[in-house]
């Protein structure tokens, strides 16, 4: 069974906001500069729609990575999904739910991963991988909350 992440983000701004800023690539670079993400090939700049591609460059755990991902479910203002065509995982699927709460939206993320190279891969989650994505989540995740409540 692949590992799960999942986080809830309570943000006080409408569901179509919330929505456009989460697919946002320009958003998205911002939020995770730490790790010098940046979109390079694909779409590079603005809002990812259903069938599109970006490849990120970025470096973690000191090695500069590529990872290409495609947008392969969408549901305006409600889902999208996004899924590696290319990278360092064996595959990744990262879902984005969106649900209107009262006068706020909530951002669900659920991320599904697998590593490469059996038992160790699965040693490397164990270790140190699955808290580390979670970290990397949580840190976009309060950026586009601060963004989009801003708004």
């Amino acid at each position: 069974m692949m590992p799960q992440i999942k986080i809830d983000t309570v943000i006080k701004a409408d569901i179509k906001s919330c929505f456009n800023i989460a697919r946002n690539i320009d958003i998205h670079q911002e939020s995770l500069r730490g790790s010098g993400k940046i979109a390079i090939a694909g779409r590079t700049s603005g809002l990812i729609e259903l069938s599109e591609t970006v490849t990120w460059e970025a470096n973690h755990f000191g090695l500069v990575q590529h990872l290409t991902s495609k947008i392969t479910e969408y549901e305006y203002p409600n889902y999208f999904v996004d899924e590696m065509v290319s990278g360092a995982f064996k595959s990744f699927r990262h879902e984005h739910h969106f649900k209107r709460n009262d006068k706020k939206t909530v951002m669900t993320d659920v991320f599904y991963f697998e590593l490469p190279y059996g038992t160790l891969g699965k040693l490397a989650n164990w270790l140190f991988l699955k808290k580390y994505m979670r970290n990397l989540l949580q840190t976009r995740n309060s950026y586009l909350k601060e963004l989009a409540e801003s708004i």
